[in-house]
């Protein structure tokens, strides 16, 4: 693991599009110490005998059967679409 100091978290918070003033930087750099020492202290665990888990709750998944149906023709989709071109809705653009 390489050693966290005040230029390694410079550089990712760089990446993050994050900006830490002097102080905020000291401190981020030490927490973020800590929070990596803990999670190395953890790999010193015996987990041989642990089955994994994917997920904290058991997760029971509502599934129907898949029946064909026939679906809505365009005419009747677009029936009260404010704004359409030919087949297609119109929506206002939201990239620049």
């Amino acid at each position: 693991m390489p050693e966290i100091n005040k230029d390694l978290v410079k550089y990712v918070a760089g990446l993050a599009r994050l900006a830490f003033d002097e102080t905020e930087l000291e401190d981020f750099t030490n927490k973020f110490k800590n929070i990596l020492n803990y999670v190395e202290k953890l790999g010193e665990l015996n987990v041989e005998d642990v089955s994994p888990t994917y997920h904290p709750m058991p997760v029971n998944y509502a599934m129907r059967e898949d029946i064909v149906k026939k679906s809505l023709d365009v005419e009747r989709a677009l029936l009260n679409a404010p704004d359409r071109k030919d087949d297609f809705f119109r929506v206002p653009k939201v990239v620049d």
